[in-house]
């Protein structure tokens, strides 16, 4: 059983950072600086996926999980962030059981899948017994009216190990507003929506957070894996908040949810 697997069988809540910078350095301290796991953002962040590889790497060398939310449903992609080290894949815009169930089977050998045999990094530690040992861990992006529409179908996909909500681009969907810090009504609803399907399901709930306080907020009604920032909303609120005590001024910290 994986770390992360470990860490959601405790009961307590999955806190994970999102890396949207192209830094190993940043990596490698946001891996020991307390969170369960670290995702790579391959779809918003500011690098390539020759850089993505790196973080991979970074991340890697502290405690923390490496994850990676990839950009699109594409085998060939997810394969080589596996094959990078990556122990777990988000992918975005899953708006049904065809294509939960395609997203799970890239993330699998055969017979069960169809990922593609090369795991380099694992062929580097000298892990033999890779395929028979590798446990990724797969979580389906629901962010649209589509995947509303088909939640019971997505969650109820054998092998998914969980749904993460993207609120922005949800809310983009629902007509609502994209980057408030607190979710509009229709959202809200999503939200328990989205929590109550995975619990009958037997699977996760994970979701992206503007902030610690939302994200314990998110905890207590029931998501497992909860996201509070990025990497670079957090920098820009800890450097707003140390000049704003710097010239004696009262701390307006301009919050951010990120992607």
């Amino acid at each position: 059983m994986s770390a992360l697997r470990r860490q959601f069988d405790s009961g307590d809540p999955t806190v994970n950072g999102w890396l949207s910078a192209d830094s190993p350095y940043l990596a490698e301290v946001m891996s020991w600086a307390g969170y369960n796991s670290v995702t790579v953002d391959v779809q918003h962040g500011m690098f390539d996926l020759g850089g993505a590889i790196h973080l991979i790497q970074a991340v890697s060398a502290g405690p923390a999980v490496p994850l990676a939310r990839v950009p699109r449903l594409d085998a060939a992609l997810i394969g080589k962030l596996l094959d990078a080290g990556a122990e777990g894949i988000i992918c975005p815009a899953i708006d049904d059981a065809a294509q939960a169930a395609a997203f799970v089977a890239m993330c699998a050998y055969p017979p069960v899948g169809v990922r593609s045999f090369g795991p380099a990094r694992a062929n580097v530690a000298g892990l033999t017994d890779y395929v028979e040992q590798a446990d990724v861990m797969t979580w389906a992006m629901i962010e649209s009216r589509p995947g509303l529409h088909h939640l019971r179908e997505i969650v109820a996909t054998p092998g998914l190990d969980g749904v993460y909500v993207g609120p922005n681009d949800l809310a983009l969907a629902l007509g609502e507003v994209a980057g408030s810090t607190r979710p509009g009504p229709l959202v809200d609803a999503a939200l328990d929506q989205i929590v109550a399907a995975a619990n009958d399901a037997g699977i996760l709930a994970g979701v992206f957070c503007p902030n610690g306080e939302v994200a314990r907020e998110m905890a207590e009604r029931g998501f497992r894996l909860v996201t509070p920032g990025n990497d670079m909303a957090l920098l820009r609120a800890a450097v707003q908040r140390e000049i704003s005590a710097t010239r004696g001024l009262p701390s307006v910290v301009r919050q951010s949810s990120g992607y």
